[in-house]
């Protein structure tokens, strides 16, 4: 089956956001996908998978194709002994995207997915038609002790002590006892618990801590977008922050918005670090409001060429500098 017949039959088959597979180099990839339209693409965070965008994707989906992958080693992806750098990220998303057909999308990303789209961004100028940063890392060093903690090495090891079913069974009740009780923090911990739950598997275990590791040490967040958010002054830029997000700075999302001309920056107030699973209504109309009032961006081979030289240093030639 062609890709373009392969696209058109999961379109038919996806109003109820369902789980897709697929081998890319040997190896499980899964998807969900919903909708029709222009293409959306959402990327989730670290310990989330594509289940996680469920209310936002479906709520795009009465006017966009939505795709949402689970990343290398999250959800239901294959977990190899490999690469997991938000390079390998962004190539893996232009996999799936290229596999069922998808060639242009609007790129959302969340936490790590947000740093996994810039550098799809990156990687891909030409195949992105606007670019949403929701609580994104990769935009500053500070990140919550939580995460600087679970890069030290023997982290595995306490991880395989203290991951178990009673524990995770535990952390949901409470938070679910928080929701009953309109008290915040409640979908937080639900949240957790639903994310420690994959690490019960070891191989689950590895790949978190070589995604992690990829991106965070004990001084905080080690890669940053910072130096070149200029290139994304002709991509529509959407940057969204929870107010109550202790993970992620806010600040972070605000210095940003300052660095990436023309960009937009919204906040929203019952939000803390998930704004997909805290106020998935909210994040949906500010994308849908960010779709619909923005042209799609193109930035062709060429074009990717010129923007680094108007801000690059001029070239010049490398020689015996005492000749």
């Amino acid at each position: 089956m062609e890709a373009g017949d392969r696209l058109t039959a999961r379109m038919e088959a996806a109003s109820q956001f369902e789980e897709w597979q697929i081998a890319l180099h040997g190896r499980r990839a899964v998807y969900r996908v919903a909708g029709s339209g222009p293409a959306v693409v959402l990327i989730h965070g670290m310990l989330n998978s594509s289940s996680h965008w469920q209310s936002v994707a479906m709520n795009l989906a009465h006017e966009h194709t939505v795709l949402v992958p689970d990343l290398i080693g999250h959800g239901d992806s294959a977990a190899p002994r490999g690469d997991y750098s938000l390079g390998a990220h962004a190539a893996s998303i232009r996999d799936v995207m290229t596999a069922i057909g998808i060639d242009r999308a609007s790129i959302v990303g969340h936490s790590l997915g947000g740093g996994v789209a810039m550098q799809f961004f990156y990687q891909f100028p030409q195949r992105v038609e606007r670019l949403a940063l929701i609580s994104s890392g990769g935009l500053g060093r500070e990140v919550s002790p939580m995460l600087r903690t679970a890069a030290l090495p023997g982290f595995s090891t306490l991880l395989s002590a203290t991951i178990r079913p009673r524990l995770l069974r535990a952390i949901a009740g409470a938070g679910r006892s928080l929701r009953e009780r309109e008290l915040s923090g409640g979908v937080y911990l639900q949240a957790i618990a639903r994310a420690l739950r994959p690490l019960e598997n070891a191989e689950a275990r590895q790949a978190f801590l070589q995604t992690l590791r990829a991106v965070i040490d004990v001084r905080g967040q080690r890669v940053s977008a910072t130096d070149r958010l200029y290139l994304l002054e002709t991509m529509p830029t959407l940057i969204v922050w929870g107010e109550r997000d202790n993970t992620i700075p806010l600040a972070h999302g605000r210095l940003a918005h300052e660095a990436i001309p023309h960009s937009f920056f919204h906040t929203l107030p019952d939000a803390a670090h998930f704004p997909h699973l805290e106020d998935p209504d909210g994040l949906s109309r500010l994308l849908r409001d960010f779709i619909h009032s923005t042209q799609p961006g193109l930035i062709e081979d060429d074009d990717w060429g010129a923007v680094l030289a108007r801000r690059s240093p001029r070239s010049r030639r490398l020689g015996n500098a005492a000749a």
